[in-house]
Order: C-alpha cells, then structure tokens, then sequence
C-alpha cells in the first residue's frame, strides 16, 4: 500500500505522522470516506465540499482541495483496486499535548484500500446511547468516533452489522456510519438533518433520485416500518432484514429493490453527481 502524507507518497510502512499530532492525541480532525470503482472516486466533488465545510465547524483552515485532488488521483494511481474506500484524513497537525491547537497547520493523509461488495440485505440493532443535536460537532465528520467504535461493537456482539441511535429527543437519529430510511405506506422517509444526523453524501443523492421526505421520526417507527434501509458510501441503499429481534423480509421489499436499482443506474451514468 502506498499512502499520501503530508505532500507525498510513502510506503505503509514509512507513512507517519507525529505522536503529538492532534488528531491522535485529542481527535482533532476530520475525514471523508469515498468509494472508487475501477479507479474512479464516486461524488468526490460532494465529499469535498462536506471536507471543506467539517474544516471550517471546527476551526480548521480550509484544506487546499487541489492537493486533496492531487493526492486522491496519486493514491489511486499507485493502488489498484477494483472496488475501493478511499479515506481522507485531516488533522489539526502538530501541537501542544492538551486542547490547544498548535502552529504548525494541518496535517493531510490519504489512503485506499479494496473492499468487497456488502449483501443486499442487512441486520440492525438500537442501542441506548444517544446522539447529541446540539452538540459542537453536530453535523461534522470527525474523527472522534470512539462512540461509534463502542456502538458498533455491540452490533458486532448480536450479529448485526450496524447500530442505530437515537437523539437526546428519543427521535430516530442516524447508524454508526450510515443514514437510515424508512417506509411507510409505500413512502420513504428519513430523519432531517436538525435530528443531529450527519448529512450523508449517499443520503442526499438517495433523497434526490428516490423523493424520499425527511420526517421526524420516533424510534418506534422502526417496530412499525414496512421497510427499512440504510445509506453510506459503501453500502450505497441497503435493504435491512432483522432490527434488534425483529425480522423483516429477507430480501429487499419493492420499495428499498427499487430505490437500489435507481441509485446503480444513476450513480453509474454520473461519477460526479
């Protein structure tokens, strides 16, 4: 594996940032997760620009995005995949052990590595921890994502392959790393961004080409739901089978198969969307 740091490529083995950086000592940073296919990044531009906007919620300066797309291309070039997660990482660099930011200014890694396929159907399960509305970080892709870790965990423990969380409201919030969709009476619908959720590149497009409605939701909903799915950058629509000890059918319904087949014929015809 070859990786871009901080200007260049380096082997895996040669590619290092400083133990002091801020992104490891206090999780001050931000990332952006794109999958390629072939060699060519999906919806870089809207990654981009949600990188731009994470960097200015929390104080970064805005990253040069021509070196971004410089460094995307050059990761890309130097590892050939058929189907890749091509990872964005920008931390707030060199600093002082503590909060404070240093002087240095940022630090900019990115990597690639090849995945396979997801199934069309998935399992689920709720936790009891909730995401946060209001919060300084809200809306922003970080890399303080040890939550996650202590979420997804416990999805990995009951055979499920995400966790979805509620609000500080008890309202139906958003997975790990994934938007998540509901059907109600043949309509789609997903939680608004004011739930705390992360505006999800895959959500976005999914509301676009499938007029999904963003709705308040409560988390009974999902005991209710004549289907669910989920959104990300790697599983791009997922039909879900079993949330927590509820089984749903075991292959996508007729309005989650339909909102798959658009999202891969557009997504296919528009690299850029």
């Amino acid at each position: 594996m070859r990786i871009w740091v901080n200007g260049g490529l380096r082997d895996a083995d040669d590619a290092r940032l400083s133990v002091l950086d801020h992104g490891l000592t206090v999780g001050d940073g931000i990332f952006e997760t794109v999958r390629t296919s072939e060699g060519r990044p999906f919806a870089l531009t809207r990654h981009l620009d949600r990188l731009t906007r994470s960097a200015r919620g929390l104080g970064l300066p805005d990253p040069d995005l021509d070196e971004v797309r410089r460094a995307t291309t050059a990761v890309i070039d130097a590892n050939p995949v058929t189907l890749g997660r091509l990872r964005i990482t920008y931390t707030g660099g060199l600093s002082p052990l503590g909060s404070d930011r240093g002087t240095a200014g940022p630090s900019l890694v990115v990597a690639l590595d090849g995945v396979s396929r997801r199934p069309d159907t998935t399992a689920v399960i709720t936790v009891p921890w909730t995401r946060n509305e209001r919060g300084a970080l809200t809306g922003l892709k970080t890399t303080s994502y040890a939550e996650n870790v202590v979420a997804l965990a416990r999805a990995r423990e009951r055979g499920a392959s995400e966790a979805l969380f509620p609000n500080t409201a008890g309202r139906l919030c958003e997975g790990t790393g994934s938007n998540v969709f509901v059907v109600l009476d043949g309509r789609i619908h997903t939680p608004p961004v004011a739930s705390g959720c992360l505006a999800g590149i895959t959500r976005a497009l999914a509301v676009e080409w499938t007029g999904a409605e963003e709705s308040d939701l409560p988390m009974e909903v999902l005991a209710e739901a004549d289907e669910i799915f989920l959104t990300s950058t790697l599983r791009d629509i997922q039909a879900v089978h079993r949330v927590d000890d509820r089984e749903l059918a075991p292959e996508p319904g007729p309005v989650a198969a339909k909102a798959m087949r658009i999202f891969d014929e557009r997504a296919g015809n528009d690299l850029d969307p």
